[in-house]
């Protein structure tokens, strides 16, 4: 799970967010050794941070799952957690004490061992250090202690039970490296090369606006890549990738439009993936932006603050036509927050799309008609509202001017203003919206995307804290979200997170609308397959863990090796995060719309 649209460079949302146009990459990497193995993924979105604690949005953590293992991972057939730097695990009988056995022999990228003590001090930083909880706080907040009490035994108390601690979605940092190194954790980049990880890859290079190149790491527990080396090439836009892909300059794309897609469909050297997603799009309705404090912010309509208005605008969307027409079928009509390839934890709360109720709904509420056959708010004021979407979204504009036909026939006029992803995160984070579009990336365990909805997900003053995706602050809620993260017998939980939904959806202030196929397509003379998650019919890019590129399995000898790409970084957009300023700018910023993100 991660923010909204973002990608593979790490500064230019300093530019977006400032009007200052974006100079496009020119030249094109070095040729690679004809023997050398590269897989070049085209990306269409940027990097705001590699530094792990910082790094929350899609891109971000993609990369990031390549450079660090955790100390458990997700199966890449069903996503179930598998053991990672943990071998074997165990809980006490007072189901608050979690002793893991951190397996022998593990070696860090520069030859020094991985040992518990390194995973304990990744998780007393992120307890000792606010900065340090940026991207995955909610997975320690519950810590009491964390101790090492040998090199292969980690000890993790909590204080209260946490359903969660198979599923620490937190990179585990060499401790010889960032307790010596790193003097003020929100100014580290996290950028010098070759980048000390743990993970199947190592960062050893970026070129900013144009690349970032990752080099299989031979001391990985697993063993070595399939690949030698995962090069990132960023383009404006998936036109320009999907034609990167066509001429043989990149190997890899995704987030391919409908009609991308099918145009890539039974080209020579071309295979398609239409995947599963776990990724949501929905419409979020301000319910009255206010900080962790209470204090109101932002220029909301107030009138928003009502359920019942919000019940009816949610009653007005169609997701089923929004998935015909603007996905092109390539979707599934929104129903619950937690998309069905998580069947476990979803549950069909689909609404029945019914303009008649919808204006019974505001009829009933107060919200009477004035003689033009516009809605007036309760202060007899006109009714009107902002819908704020993402011009960089081909499906936000489309899905704008449906939202803006059916609110106008329940006599509700709405202003569809497209900007960018940048300025999309500003104006949300902010509460500066009536209405948005938004999307977000679900980790196989549901517990952070449920987070995101809790009071304590609520900005601060400066907004440099909280991870909210809505502003939603609801007591019962917040009880029902506690409940679920207490409960280690499973069985209670799926029932406990399926009556968090249901508050959400009586509450409104999210409409899931669409679960996106991921479409991606790749180039079968080079690589003559990827591991998929989940197998089958899952994604080979943004999975919850790193298998796609760890296993891409590289095609007859030499036809994927020794290419030099030309015509390449058209409009690249790539570029590393290098000043305290921007990183400071991420650490402040709540969406940047995920996934994936978040992402």
């Amino acid at each position: 799970m991660r923010m909204r649209r973002i990608g593979v460079c790490l500064a230019v949302a300093a530019c977006a967010a400032l009007g200052t146009p974006v100079v496009t990459g020119v030249g094109a990497p070095q040729a690679h050794a004809a023997d050398s193995k590269v897989l070049r993924v085209a990306v269409t979105t940027a990097v705001a941070s590699l530094n792990p604690f910082l790094a929350y949005h899609q891109a971000d953590t993609e990369i990031g799952r390549m450079m660090y293992e955790f100390l458990t991972a997700y199966d890449q057939t069903d996503q179930h957690p598998v053991p990672g730097l943990a071998e074997s695990w165990q809980v006490g009988t007072d189901k608050l004490t979690w002793t893991f056995k951190i397996r022998q022999g593990m070696k860090w990228s520069d030859d020094k061992p991985i040992t518990a003590k390194d995973v304990a001090f990744t998780y007393n930083l992120m307890l000792t250090n606010a900065v340090a909880r940026t991207a995955n706080g909610n997975f320690v907040s519950n810590f009491d202690t964390v101790t090492a009490p040998d090199d292969t035994t980690l000890v993790v108390r909590t204080k209260q039970p946490q359903a969660t601690m198979l599923a620490l979605d937190v990179p585990i940092v060499p401790e010889h490296v960032w307790a010596s190194k790193v003097d003020k954790l929100v100014d580290y980049t996290n950028l010098d090369f070759p980048v000390v990880g743990s993970g199947p890859f190592t960062l050893v290079d970026y070129k900013q606006d144009q690349y970032v190149k990752l080099k299989a790491n031979p001391n990985f527990w697993r063993g070595k890549a399939t690949v030698d080396e995962v090069d990132f090439y960023h383009y404006d836009n998936t036109d320009a990738a999907a034609q990167a892909l066509i001429k043989g300059d990149v190997d890899l794309v995704s987030k391919l439009t409908a009609a991308q897609f099918d145009t890539l469909k039974g080209k020579d050297g071309i295979t398609t993936n239409k995947a599963v997603g776990r990724r949501f799009n929905d419409l979020i309705i301000n319910p009255g932006a206010q900080t962790n404090t209470r204090q109101p912010i932002g220029d909301g309509n107030p009138a928003l603050r009502d359920v019942k208005l919000r019940q009816a605008i949610a009653q007005a969307i169609d997701a089923k036509t929004l998935v015909d027409k603007s996905y092109g079928g390539y979707a599934e009509p929104g129903s619950s927050y937690i998309p069905p390839v998580f069947s476990k934890w979803s549950t069909n709360q689909q609404r029945t799309f019914d303009l008649a109720a919808a204006n019974r709904t505001l009829d009933e509420a107060g919200y009477r008609k004035g003689p033009d056959g516009k809605r007036l708010d309760k202060e007899g004021k006109p009714l009107t509202l902002r819908l704020i979407g993402d011009s960089g979204q081909p499906t936000d504009n489309p899905n704008g001017q449906y939202l803006k036909s059916w609110l106008g026939q329940l006599g509700i006029p709405v202003d569809v203003q497209l900007v960018s992803g940048d300025k999309l995160g500003d104006v949300t984070t902010a509460g500066n919206y009536d209405l948005s579009f938004s999307t977000w990336g679900v980790n196989p365990d549901p517990d952070a995307v449920l987070t995101l909805q809790t009071c304590a997900a609520l900005p601060d003053a400066e907004g440099k804290s909280g991870t909210t995706e809505t502003f939603t602050c609801d007591e019962q809620y917040d009880q029902l979200y506690k409940a679920q993260l207490s409960e280690l017998d499973e069985g209670k939980r799926v029932q406990e997170v399926k009556q968090a939904q249901q508050r959400l959806a009586e509450l409104a202030t999210s409409v899931t609308f669409a679960y996106p196929d991921q479409l991606e397509a790749y180039r079968s003379d080079r690589f003559s397959s990827f591991a998929v998650q989940p197998n089958p019919g899952g994604v080979i890019t943004g999975q919850n863990g790193y298998w796609g590129y760890y296993k891409a399995v590289p095609a007859a000898a030499g036809t994927s090796s020794g290419v030099t790409p030309t015509g390449l970084v058209i409009g690249i957009v790539v570029a590393v995060v290098v000043v305290a300023g921007v990183v400071l700018l991420v650490v402040s910023r709540r969406r940047k719309s995920t996934a994936d993100e978040r992402e």
